[in-house]
């Protein structure tokens, strides 16, 4: 196994990961960015305001796309990691 072998299964990873953590980063930061811009606007500066709804949403989000999620880490052992083992 070369040099350029293992940084192309390194990067497939990366973007894995990336893939996979996009729709919660994704919803958090949105979510984030709404409750702060309502928090200003009304002047309500609960700490739980902001928690509660981001966990509530990250946590549907995961079930709602973990499937996708599966989609992804498979096919990247599929095309990549598992013809790397048997050669």
């Amino acid at each position: 196994m070369g040099e350029s072998e293992i940084f192309e299964v390194l990067r497939a990873s990366l973007w894995t990961g990336v893939l996979m953590g996009l729709p919660i980063l994704g919803v958090a930061l949105l979510l984030g960015l709404v409750i702060g811009l309502v928090q200003a606007l009304t002047s309500v500066q609960e700490m739980t305001i902001t928690f509660v709804p981001k966990i509530i949403a990250v946590v549907a989000v995961f079930f709602l796309t973990i499937g996708y999620m599966t989609r992804v880490c498979l096919d990247l052992f599929n095309n990549m990691i598992i013809p790397m083992i048997t050669g």
